[in-house]
Parts: C-alpha cells; sequence; structure tokens
C-alpha cells in the first residue's frame, strides 16, 4: 500500500469555493461588455452597483497614492542650525549689496542674530537678506 493521503472535502468547502470562483467570473463578464440574460441591453438605468462600488475603491485608492510634496521642508532650518552649532563665519549679502560678517548667534522665523568680532551684534530681518554663504569660500575665491 502507497503512503498516499485521501483528502476528503466536506459540503462546506464546496460550497464555500462556489461562492467564491464565480464572483471574478462575473467580473470578468462585465469587462467584455457580455452578461447573462441582458442581451447587451440596459441594465437598471446602464448602471451596475458593483461597478460604482468598484470605480470609488478605485478612487480613493489613486487619492491616496498620490499626496503632495511638503509645503515645509525645514532645509533652511537644518542649515541654521549646522552653522550655529559650528559657530561658522558666515557673509551676509543684504538686498542693498551690504556685506556682514559674523556668526550666527540665533534665528527665528523673521530674523537672524549676527555677532560680529569687530564691530556691534546685529538684528537682521530676512526679508532683507538676499543671500548668505560661508566666508571661508570668500577667501578661496580671493586666492584663486
Amino acid at each position: 500500500m502507497s503512503n498516499r493521503k485521501l483528502i476528503r472535502t466536506t459540503l462546506a468547502e464546496v460550497k464555500g469555493k462556489e461562492r467564491i470562483v464565480p464572483q471574478p467570473r462575473e467580473r470578468e463578464r462585465s469587462n467584455n461588455g457580455s452578461h447573462r440574460g441582458t442581451g447587451g441591453g440596459d441594465r437598471d438605468g446602464g448602471r451596475e452597483p458593483g461597478r460604482e462600488n468598484a470605480r470609488a475603491q478605485q478612487s480613493s485608492v489613486q487619492v491616496r497614492k498620490r499626496t503632495p510634496p511638503p509645503m515645509e521642508t525645514n532645509a533652511e532650518l537644518f542649515y541654521y542650525k549646522k552653522q550655529i552649532d559650528a559657530h561658522t563665519p558666515m557673509v551676509i549679502v543684504l538686498l542693498d549689496g551690504e556685506e556682514i560678517e559674523g556668526t550666527i548667534e540665533w534665528y527665528d522665523r523673521g530674523a537672524l542674530k549676527v555677532n560680529r568680532k569687530s564691530a556691534p551684534n546685529l538684528l537682521l530681518l530676512k526679508r532683507n537678506v538676499k543671500y548668505m554663504f560661508k566666508a571661508e569660500d570668500r577667501v578661496a575665491e580671493a586666492a584663486e
């Protein structure tokens, strides 16, 4: 005698399989445009409730996948914090072309406090700052 195992299915398992299998077949037929017993005519005003639910679920899934990028990346704040912690000498160029050299002591939403060695410390409004760079970058350009 062989070691094969006899598998017996119960009536409940057979009924459960019958319920699961026809649903995908029904969807495939509706996608091809053919449906049992309709002859291709109007079905309930041309709408199938199953299709509407499927479309609603698909649209909600698409909306969840497409999230817009964040408005604030905090890159500016990260840069300020890095320069403050390292006490990096910075050159801050204002809108009128004036250059201020010093280290950034602190910042907030609209201002920077700059400590200078040979002059008084300043509180600069960010709206007046054109750009800034590290003082060592200016020295490297002048040497070349």
